[in-house]
Order: C-alpha cells, then structure tokens, then sequence
C-alpha cells in the first residue's frame, strides 16, 4: 500500500499554527506578564526548571505562558532551548553544607542538632478553596504585613534527644546549636548519627566526577550520580507514583523516615579565567531530603540505619522526599527487580510524553498493515477449515 497524505495537509497546519498564536496573544484579558508569573505561579516555575534541566526563572516562566500552563510542554520548550546554549564553562563542586536555608525541617527528630525553621510550607494550611472576592483579595494583598526578616521566626528547640541524652556538641536550652553557628547553616542530622555509630558508611572513596546523562546513555549499573540526575530532571507524579507503589507493595511493611527536608539557595561558582580562583556567579534555589529507613534484610546489618538522597531545583519537597526514598529503594533492591530500570528509563515525562504525543501522528501505513495481516490470518483459517 502506497502512503498518500491528505489533500490540503499543509494548509491545515499553519491553519492550527494561527489558531494556536490567537489564544496565545488573542483574548480579551490583560497581557500576562513574565513577572507576574514568576511572583505568583512560583511552584509552577520550579517545576518546569526543575524537569526542563535549566535554572532560569525568567526563560521558565516564558516557557510556561507559551504553554498556556501546560508544565510539561513547557519543561520540553526549557530542555530544547537548553540544548541550543553553547557551555561555557563548567561550575565548580558545592558542598550541600554550604546551602543556606529558608526553611529546614526534621520528621524525624524532635530537636534536632541545630533550629527547626518552619518557613513557607503548606503542610498545616486547610486545603479550602479561596473564594474571597477579587477586590477585597487585592485590598488584603496592600495591607499585608512585611516577610519577617531573615534569622527570626524559627522554632526553638531545648537541644536533647528524644533518648534525653543532649546532642553532642551543641548547647542545651537555647537554639540546639553551638554558639557562634549560622541559624541559616545548621548542622546536619547525619554528622549526629554518625557520632552515634548508627548509620552504614556509604561514602566512596575520593569523589568521582558526576556521570552526565545529557552526554552519556543511562543504563541499569551506572553510578548513582546518574540515577540521581535521572530523577532530579525527572517529571514530579511519575516519579512520586513510583515511590509510592513500591513503599506499599505486598510484603513491605515499613516506610522510610525524612531525616532533614531543607529548602534555600547554593552558590555557583566557576573559575575566573585570567586568575583562576572561583567566584560565585550566580545562586540557585534548591531542595534538599535525607531520609532514613530501617535495615530489617537478613544479610543487612540490622544495628543500623541506611540512608537515601535527594535534590531537585526550586521548593518541590514532593520531588525531593520520593527521589531520595527511591534512591534508597535501588540501592536495597541490588538489582533483583527491574526498579533500577524504571528508574531510569521510565520517570522522564518528556521522553514518556513524547512518545505518547507521537500516537496522534499518521499511522496509516503502520494500520493497515496490521489489518493485512489480520486478513491474511483469517484467510489461512478458513483455507484449513474448507479441508
């Protein structure tokens, strides 16, 4: 069979072309401004940073008015743009310590060593519907009160573990820190469990250099770096779907715990090119989890705990819980199942989609072959039949 496009084909496109700049920059509305999408639809941003692979606010926010809010389509726009900008240079490594905190939370202990920093979250606002009148929505939005300035506002804790002992090193009654220390720097729970022998030592030795995903395929064996990078860029419901139907699959009959859920902003650094020393160009938004589960396996060492990483672009703590509770999962898992597999392969929601979105292409010649072969079928079964 012979492949025949349909009469008038490409008029019929720039047609859907034209129909789609009218909605884009028709309409009786007033024009939605860049700024006005960043300030307002901040989590929807981050998202499409977050999945497109870019830091870039601005280009994000774009992407997202081009997409008329799709944040899939505008991750797509982000990464395609993403690989038309030439590499300049490459950022020097940052030490998560450095990130300095806006908000930094443990579920899993009460006193942590350092503050509990509450911050922006939705964790304990109603999830009602806001239907107050737009006018006095714009009048309650004059009279706010200013953000409480950095460095107040943070939870105070006594500085003793929930077993009464204190937390080494930092002082009881007043903040859970040492004197001195930076609120918004707070020392890690893992250093505290690491005193305490509690956690295995997963630590390679000396750092290796980070496996690029955009350079290099991604298959099962590969370092963690590229599972972590797969999940960082991967799309936000596929990757909690995953988490979640392995964390309650048949048999398994406890979760991982959050140790430290952090959100604040990293330094990026490159190296001058005349003096070579490192200057801070820019800084980012990210969100940073460290979760800890319970090692319960018969050829695991079950005095101790094991612990998952993630982090991800913008305040998506969703992201960032399920990312490192799948890292835990792959590590565990050692290669029994296909998990590290669907890792992979599986939570890139631009690849997923585009595949999808090819559905809606011509698949005459592909459909009708399969109905000849459907004939052909049932000739050959009626011919046996007949005898």
């Amino acid at each position: 069979m012979g492949y025949s496009g349909a009469s008038g084909g490409h008029e019929a496109i720039l047609a859907a072309e034209k129909l789609v700049e009218r909605r884009r920059y028709g309409g009786a509305s007033a024009w939605l401004g860049i700024d006005q999408i960043t300030g307002r639809l901040g989590l929807a941003v981050d998202r499409v940073m977050g999945e497109g692979g870019l830091w870039a606010p601005e280009l994000a926010a774009r992407a997202l008015r081009q997409a008329e809010g799709d944040v899939q389509e505008a991750a797509q726009l982000i990464r395609a743009h993403r690989s038309t900008v030439p590499r300049v240079a490459y950022s020097e490594p940052v030490h998560a310590d450095e990130l300095r905190v806006s908000r930094r939370i443990s579920p899993a202990f009460r006193n942590p060593p350092g503050s509990q920093l509450l911050g922006r979250t939705l964790d304990y606002v109603g999830r009602l519907l806001d239907l107050m009148p737009e006018d006095q929505a714009k009048a309650r939005l004059q009279a706010a009160p200013e953000p409480v300035p950095a460095g107040h506002g943070h939870l105070p804790v006594n500085g003793h573990e929930p077993n009464g002992q204190e937390a080494s090193g930092y002082e009881a009654g007043g903040q859970g820190r040492a004197a001195g220390d930076d609120p918004r720097r707070p020392p890690r729970l893992l250093r505290l469990l690491r005193s305490m022998d509690m956690v295995v030592d997963r630590r390679a030795e000396g750092d290796a250099e980070p496996y690029d995903i955009t350079r290099a395929p991604i298959r099962p064996g590969v370092p963690r770096s590229a599972r972590l990078t797969a999940m960082a860029r991967a799309e936000t419901g596929a990757l909690v779907h995953l988490w979640y139907s392995h964390t309650f699959r048949p048999g398994k009959h406890n979760h991982e715990f959050p140790g430290e859920v952090r959100h604040g902003t990293l330094p990026v650094r490159v190296r001058h090119p005349l003096t070579g020393a490192p200057v801070a160009v820019a800084e980012v938004r990210v969100t940073e989890v460290e979760t800890i589960d319970d090692l319960d396996r018969a050829e695991e060492d079950r005095s101790k705990l094991d612990l998952g990483y993630g982090m991800c672009f913008g305040h998506n703590e969703r992201k960032a819980i399920a990312m490192a509770g799948l890292d835990l999962m792959v590590h565990r898992d050692a290669g029994r199942t296909s998990l590290e597999q669907e890792v992979l392969l599986t939570l890139d929601g631009i690849e997923a989609s585009g595949f999808l979105e090819h559905l809606k292409l011509p698949h005459y010649v592909d459909f009708r072959s399969v109905l000849d072969r459907k004939r052909a079928v049932r000739a050959a079964v009626e011919e046996a039949v007949a005898r």
